[in-house]
Order: C-alpha cells, then sequence, then structure tokens
C-alpha cells in the first residue's frame, strides 16, 4: 500500500469526497427538496390513490351491487351485500359496501370490473391515522371521498329513467301478484313402505 493511498484511507476521501459534492449542491444548486406538508407534489393523471365511489347527477349512487369488484380483487378487501330494491322489481342496490384500507395494493382491478363505472382512483394518498380501523370504509366513507376528488357527475342514463317511469306507471295501477297453487302431499306415516 502505497503513502497515498493510506492517506486516502485515514482521512476517509469517498467521504470527503461525497460531502463535497453535497455542500456543492446545496450552497451553488437548484433546491431540490420539496416542501411536503406545505406543498403537495403534482400526480400524474394515471396515479391509483384511494378507490372511491360515484354518483349520478342527480346525487344517487352509481353502485348496483353486482359484486364483480369483489370477485376481482385479489386482496379480498371488498366486500358487497346487495338488494333487492322496493320499489322497482328486478333492480339491486349495494345495501352494505365495506372496502378495508389496510388490505388493498391499488391494483385498480375493481375499478376495471366495474360495468357502470361506479368505482373510481382518486389521487388520494395521505391515509395515515393513528387508528386502522378508520380505513376501514364504507359506502358513506367512500361517497365522500368520490364527491371531493370527482365534483362533475355522470348523467343518468336515459334508458334508466324510462325504466324507472315504468315501474312507477305499473306500481301506482297495481303490480300483477303470482300466485302459487298449494298441492296437499300425502304424509307417509312411520313403518309404512
Amino acid at each position: 500500500m502505497t503513502g497515498k493511498e493510506l492517506f486516502k484511507k485515514a482521512v476517509f476521501y469517498e467521504i470527503l469526497q461525497g460531502l463535497g459534492l453535497t455542500f456543492k449542491h446545496m450552497l451553488f444548486g437548484k433546491t431540490m427538496t420539496e416542501q411536503y406538508p406545505r406543498e403537495k407534489p403534482s400526480l400524474p393523471d394515471g396515479w391509483r390513490g384511494a378507490i372511491v365511489q360515484l354518483r349520478y347527477d342527480d346525487g344517487s349512487e352509481k353502485c348496483v351491487g353486482c359484486a364483480l369488484c369483489e370477485a376481482a380483487c385479489p386482496s379480498h378487501c371488498i366486500t358487497v351485500e346487495s338488494a333487492e330494491r322496493e320499489d322497482m322489481p328486478q333492480k339491486r342496490y349495494s345495501k352494505r359496501y365495506t372496502l378495508d384500507m389496510t388490505r388493498c395494493v391499488f391494483c385498480g382491478f375493481c375499478v376495471q370490473a366495474c360495468p357502470v363505472t361506479a368505482l373510481a382512483s382518486s389521487k388520494e394518498y395521505e391515509l395515515a391515522t393513528t387508528d386502522k380501523r378508520e380505513l376501514i370504509m364504507e359506502m358513506d366513507d367512500l361517497l365522500k371521498l368520490g364527491d371531493k376528488y370527482f365534483p362533475i357527475r355522470e348523467k343518468r342514463p336515459q334508458y334508466t329513467e324510462d325504466r324507472f317511469n315504468f315501474f312507477k306507471q305499473n306500481k301506482a295501477s297495481g303490480f300483477p301478484v303470482a300466485h302459487v297453487p298449494v298441492v296437499n302431499v300425502p304424509i307417509a306415516k312411520k313403518g309404512a313402505a
């Protein structure tokens, strides 16, 4: 080992070289540090943040409770419980919709699987909390986030309005009721073969 190499090891030459570069950028260069809490970063349009629920322009939720998002989710963090609407037969809605953000991997499969575009990826990334239970979001929480990030709402399709009017007219006139005939079936006695 030569004297020059020994001197470089003794004074930690590589560390001094790195510090010199750091001080050069700090004193004479352009600042590259983002002041995060005060300055928010600009996110690209394809950013996949927190999943949100969307509404139609009349304020009604778009989700029809089909549970395709639940089936497409690889981490099984979505739970959908659907029910039939009282005012419209054969029309379903999500009675209960739960999304566990602690298990979500933000893959976007649920957004792609939704047939009525009721789900969207927002630019919400500040999900830190002291209580993990706050990250289990119900339908109301998801709709509030959707209203925040997607204020422009899609108009309800016309065919839906036509179906609403059709069922309202039928309800006013009285829905036909199916009568199931009762068939008396003899009950076999014990011991009879």
